[in-house]
């Protein structure tokens, strides 16, 4: 059978008898370091499974021949041109065809899965009689397409919810969580878990000799499918999905559960409304901005070389971000040291710490090494050894430039020495540093834990070598770097503060915060803007109002123009602009007849484009895709408008522009057009 094979050129797939009589069948994506399906790696394993099914060996092994990983999924460049040419249809077909082929295969055939398996990795596990993980920590198993404002397409939506029951199935496509082999295990998806080194053997064993799942997994996989179910499952998945996105918002979660609901039949029908669904929904505008996205952060991972040459870390400033930032960077294999005014602020970062370990860091036997790696540093012993310093202490200019002048004269000579200041520009800070071309803004944002993004802040006499290194050591914290200018606020805080302010405007004329919240959540933004200034920190929020108010022209409210009084500064004590308990708002309840203004979400969302495209048109970063990138990871801006240039482009930068004129003269100059309106590149 294999001599038949043997004859027949395959660029991505190679085969391979053994002794045993079970073939398998290498993955190798020509010309890619990593496995994806791309239309012709599809039709060559149509050819190749159709020939096989001519003459079956005793079992069929799937495995990847590259190093990293199994299959990374579709190839998303390609299913982009696909959108472009209206031939998504198409390559979907083609997918669920093969993927069908090999399901209808009169052999036992198993899928060896080693590392990443993601999307139409997944999709094409499933589609094999079972499947084999390995152990290791880097094998992951999910179905993101969901990200991507699509569902999966090539039989997935079909063939998990019947393996692993639709609950367990659903919480997998609905959130594109991935699991680890042992989860996958547990809920059925896998069948064995075995080392990486016997990852074949144990695979072609389990094709000679088969296994049968527990009967009570495979009864939850055929009750949880029955047609009463699917009707009674059905709206308590939309209720659960629609607490996180809204459907007109975030359409695909609720089109998967409502083909699930409905599609019955043979697996020709339930594949057919599966296409049906996905074509459709990869052509609304929230898949096309998604995937969008989904290439911004390809471009940002992308910055960062492959070694920053940085080892050990020092921070001075154990406050919320100071000690985030160490407790991240340790947790990632840097050696950090912490250095405070007072022992008693290292102790609280410090016990702050422990609580991320024990959150990320699951086996408790390596907990202790990773804890290690933080080390309190009072005297700053840490300095004359650090490869990199992150200055994190209060936002004066003069108290960041006395610590430099203590600090760098006790750096190695290819030390970098960075600040996290929020708004202060460069120029103000580089005064009297011997050194200017290693100093350098790294801006993160909070809490470090959860938000993606740093913004790498330059000057005019900053080293190229130097954002260079920052932006590998970005990539090492898997954190998104993105260059900026620095000009007050930078990109981040300073396309976010008119935003800010007019939320703190329209609340001191009386309008209600959750009202304000809701005008904004509605519109697509994570969180309301007066929630928001709560979990930054009223004082946090009045300091860069201090620094930024004046560079762009805006006036500040009562409520943001004086610090907050002691206690009142917001989630971290309990009270802001909200009270806060459990640290979640307490919001009041709106009255039933309230009515908001209807032109409060265009008096939120006006500024923060208003100053988007004034940021694009001073260069305060390279180009527009950038300027997306950074305010989406850096705010959470509503992914599914692909940024606030995108959403200009598509509103119509004319037609935006109107509506701030008539805002300007309603309201006054705060809402008066910045300079960039008129640019190309917002058309």
């Amino acid at each position: 059978m294999i001599e038949g094979l043997a004859g027949l050129r395959f660029s991505h797939w190679q085969a391979e008898a053994r002794p045993d009589g079970v073939l398998v069948l290498s993955f190798d994506r020509a010309g890619e370091s990593v496995n994806t399906f791309a239309q012709d790696v599809l039709i060559e394993l149509d050819a190749f499974l159709e020939r096989i099914a001519l003459d079956p060996p005793k079992g069929l092994v799937i495995r990847s021949a590259k190093a990293k990983g199994f299959i990374a999924g579709a190839d998303i460049r390609e299913f982009q041109e696909f959108d472009e040419k209206g031939t998504i249809g198409d390559s979907i077909r083609r997918g669920q065809q093969a993927f069908q082929r090999l399901a209808e295969l009169p052999c036992p055939t198993v899928a060896a899965i080693h590392g990443f398996c993601m999307g139409g990795g997944t999709e094409i596990s499933l589609a094999c009689r079972y499947r084999v993980a390995s152990n290791d920590p880097s094998t992951r198993i999910g179905l993101p397409e969901v990200k991507l404002g699509i569902y999966p397409g090539w039989g997935g939506s079909v063939r998990l919810p019947r393996l692993v029951g639709a609950p367990a199935a659903m919480d997998m496509m609905l959130t594109g969580r991935t699991l680890s082999a042992s989860a996958a295990r547990a809920i059925g998806l896998v069948d064995k878990v075995v080392d990486a080194s016997a990852l074949v053997d144990a695979a072609a064993e389990l094709a000679l000799r088969g296994t049968q799942r527990p009967f009570k997994q495979r009864f939850l996989a055929w009750i949880t499918n029955t047609w009463p179910a699917r009707q009674l499952l059905a709206p308590m998945l939309v209720k659960q999905v629609a607490r996180k996105a809204r459907k007109e918002h975030y359409p695909a979660p609720y089109a998967l559960i409502e083909t699930w609901r409905r599609s019955s039949g043979g697996i020709q029908a339930r594949l057919a409304a599966e296409r049906k669904s996905v074509v459709k929904l990869a052509g609304t505008p929230t898949a096309r901005n998604l995937t969008r996205v989904f290439f911004l952060q390809e471009r940002l991972k992308g910055i960062g070389g492959k070694d920053s040459g940085i080892r050990n870390v020092h921070v001075v400033g154990a406050g919320v971000m100071g000690g985030d930032i160490a407790a991240w960077s340790a947790y990632k294999g840097f050696e950090v040291t912490l250095q405070d005014r007072e022992q008693r602020f290292i102790d609280g970062a410090m016990a702050r710490a422990q609580e991320l370990f024990a959150k990320k860091v699951k086996d408790d036997a390596k907990r202790p090494e990773v804890a290690a790696r933080l080390k309190s540093d009072l005297n700053g012993d840490g300095v004359p050894n650090a490869d990199l310093v992150i200055e994190a202490i209060i936002e004066q200019a003069e108290a960041k430039r006395d610590l430099y002048a203590t600090v760098e004269p006790r750096l190695k000579p290819d030390a970098l020495l960075t600040t996290n200041t929020s708004s202060i520009p460069l120029v103000e800070l580089r005064e009297h540093i011997q050194r200017p071309a290693q100093f350098a803004g790294l801006h993160y944002f909070n809490p470090v834990a959860l938000m993606p993004l740093v913004e790498i802040i330059h000057h005019d006499a900053m080293a190229p070598e130097t954002e260079k290194r920052l932006a590998a050591f970005c990539k090492a914290l898997d954190k998104l770097p993105v260059p900026v200018a620095g000009t007050p606020g930078f990109l981040v805080n300073r396309v976010l503060f008119p935003y800010m302010l007019e939320a703190v405007t329209a609340y001191s004329e009386g309008i209600p915060g959750p009202a304000i919240d809701k005008a904004a959540v509605k519109f697509g933004m994570p969180m309301g803007p007066i929630e928001l200034i709560d979990t930054v920190g009223l004082d946090v929020a009045s300091g860069v109002g201090r620094e930024l108010a004046p560079f762009l022209g805006l006036a500040i409210p009562a409520a943001l123009a004086a610090p907050p009084e002691q206690g009142k500064r917001g989630k971290k004590d309990g009270q802001g602009l909200y009270a806060w308990e459990n640290g979640k708002p307490k919001k009041p309840e709106l009255p039933k007849d309230y009515k908001a203004p209807e032109d409060l979400e265009d008096r939120l969302i006006l500024p923060l484009l208003n100053e988007a495209v004034a940021a694009l048109h001073d260069g305060v970063v390279a180009d527009a895709d950038l300027l997306d990138a950074g305010v989406i990871f850096g705010t959470g801006f509503a992914p599914f408008r692909g940024g606030p240039i995108q959403y200009v482009r598509e509103a119509g930068a004319d037609a935006l522009l109107a509506k701030l004129q008539a805002l300007q003269a309603k309201y006054g100059e705060r809402f008066a057009p910045r300079p960039g309106w008129d640019s190309p590149r917002l058309r």
